[in-house]
């Protein structure tokens, strides 16, 4: 069984990878500032001191922080501090960075995209270009969600969806969704069983 860091452990996608990795017996720290409770710590993973301290031993460090408020600045700290502990990091990313067709735009580019997400979107498909520029031991990956994914879309767990990769996939009547139950298993599916090393692919009905 793996040990796991997850950074924001208490937000919507984060508690859903926590709860589903204690599910399959995995450890987890699960991070947040407020922290409270067994396999829980209080801390911010821009404090680098922190970074360092609760990131050892272990094997792969869980990103599930949004992309604005200095994720991307921080990029090369969480960069170093899993290659010191020979850990893999996997990042909770947004479906605003993939493309609406193969060769296409990418969806924060339509005219469609809610202008009240394109901060947080722009932000980390910003993060996800700086995953890409990383040393090529540095090994990560990147999920996004399908275009309907949040506490506002809960959806129930299935067990049953699709994974692609850097293009929106959406279903015969043109939506995209995915629970957060589903997409956690997606995300944890990759840890137990690693097949997208330093990629980004996405997960949705």
């Amino acid at each position: 069984m793996a040990k796991l860091v997850v950074f924001g452990g208490t937000g919507y996608a984060g508690g859903k990878i926590t709860a589903e990795a204690r599910g399959r017996g995995h450890e987890v720290v699960a991070v947040s500032r407020n922290a409270e409770g067994e396999g829980a710590r209080a801390g911010s993973l821009y404090d680098e001191a922190f970074l360092a301290d609760v990131a050892k031993g272990a094997d792969v460090l869980v990103i599930a922080v949004h992309g604005q408020g200095g994720l991307l600045d921080a990029v090369p700290s969480i960069a170093q501090v899993a290659k010191d502990n020979g850990a893999r990091i996997g990042v909770v990313g947004g479906a605003g960075s993939l493309h609406v067709a193969e060769g296409g735009p990418r969806l924060i580019d339509t005219p469609e995209f809610p202008d009240e997400y394109k901060g947080e979107a722009g932000a980390h498909a910003e993060v996800l270009e700086a995953f890409r520029k990383l040393p090529e031991d540095i090994d990560w990956f990147y999920v996004s969600p399908a275009a309907e994914f949040g506490a506002w879309a809960e959806g129930e767990r299935t067990g049953d969806f699709r994974l692609g990769g850097d293009v929106l996939l959406t279903d015969e009547n043109g939506g995209s969704k995915i629970s957060g139950a589903d997409y956690a298993i997606a995300f944890v599916d990759e840890i137990d069983k690693p097949e997208r090393r330093r990629q980004r692919f996405c997960v949705a009905y």
